[in-house]
């Protein structure tokens, strides 16, 4: 455990993007996964919204993979996984929604357990598991999520009316405090804000519409930062405690040097005692003739 400067890593894009329905979600995170690639073939869309990606195949020859009830974690990470599998660049989830409320998602699972507060214990993991297979990704994220009208209760005297609020997201609240950017669109016009900035691109800026070049600006903000050194690398092999927090430092690693490939072997060398999770046992960094490939 050392003291060390401070340095900005490159890293792989966590963006959100929120709206109500037919603002343009899907079209807008297509156009900068476009900006963050500049190939079609290297994205990827999990779609849960009936096919509505299918209706901008003319922009490119993106994958689209449908993601059918249940909306469960693990349904989920195995797309995110397959994509990752098939060497896209940009995985696009669209939505996040039906995880939160759909058939089979996050609130329904809370409720078979006894929809009591308490039940959260049993949920918030699985909540935690499918957020860190987002973060952990070796890819660019995006996620859409829907907006809705919100309410509040009033009580004046002794009666009570109902107030419409502003738009609430419908996903987990603090969700969007996850990424390195959040864009909400704001109009049928697909003008579009920032609700969180990390990258210091759009906060109080103007509304905005989103453009390929939108995905250009954020990606030379992605490669700005310093590449890790190999021996933080080293020590960070060294750090890990089991095969899935191996494998994830590899996705975000993937490395050629002979060296730092000898040293995740022996890493993985020492854990193979500790059994593997499911869903990570047909990953493509699974170790094969004992070296990862």
């Amino acid at each position: 455990m050392n003291l060390q400067k401070a340095t900005r890593k490159k890293v792989k894009l966590r963006l959100n993007i929120a709206s109500p329905s037919g603002f343009g979600k899907t079209y807008s995170a297509l156009l900068i996964a476009f900006g963050l690639t500049g190939s079609w073939e290297k994205i990827a869309v999990i779609d849960t919204e009936n096919d509505s990606a299918s209706l901008y195949a003319h922009l490119g020859n993106f994958q689209s993979l449908r993601l059918d009830p249940p909306y469960s974690a693990e349904r989920y990470i195995d797309a995110i996984r397959i994509c990752e599998k098939a060497g896209m660049e940009v995985i696009i989830i669209d939505s996040i929604t039906h995880f939160w409320k759909g058939q089979g998602g996050i609130l329904e699972y809370q409720i078979s357990m006894g929809g009591r507060y308490q039940d959260w214990a049993k949920a918030t993991p699985l909540y935690q598991k499918w957020l860190n297979a987002i973060l952990h990704s070796s890819c660019h994220i995006i996620t859409t999520n829907r907006k809705k009208q919100g309410y509040n209760m009033i009580t004046v005297g002794n009666k009570t009316k109902v107030e419409k609020a502003g738009l609430e997201d419908e996903i987990r609240s603090g969700y969007e405090y996850e990424m390195s950017l959040a864009f909400e669109i704001i109009n049928e016009n697909h003008m579009a804000k920032a609700s969180k900035d990390r990258t210091g691109l759009f906060a109080d800026k103007p509304e905005f519409l989103i453009t390929a070049d939108t995905g250009k600006q954020i990606l030379q903000w992605c490669i700005d930062g310093e590449p890790e050194s190999e021996n933080t690398v080293f020590e960070r092999i060294s750090d890990c405690r089991s095969m899935e927090e191996l494998l994830r430092l590899y996705y975000q690693n993937p490395v050629e040097d002979e060296v730092v490939l000898t040293a995740f072997t022996q890493k993985r060398t020492e854990l193979e005692q500790a059994p593997v999770p499911p869903s990570l046992l047909n990953i493509k960094t699974q170790p094969q003739n004992g070296h990862f490939k």
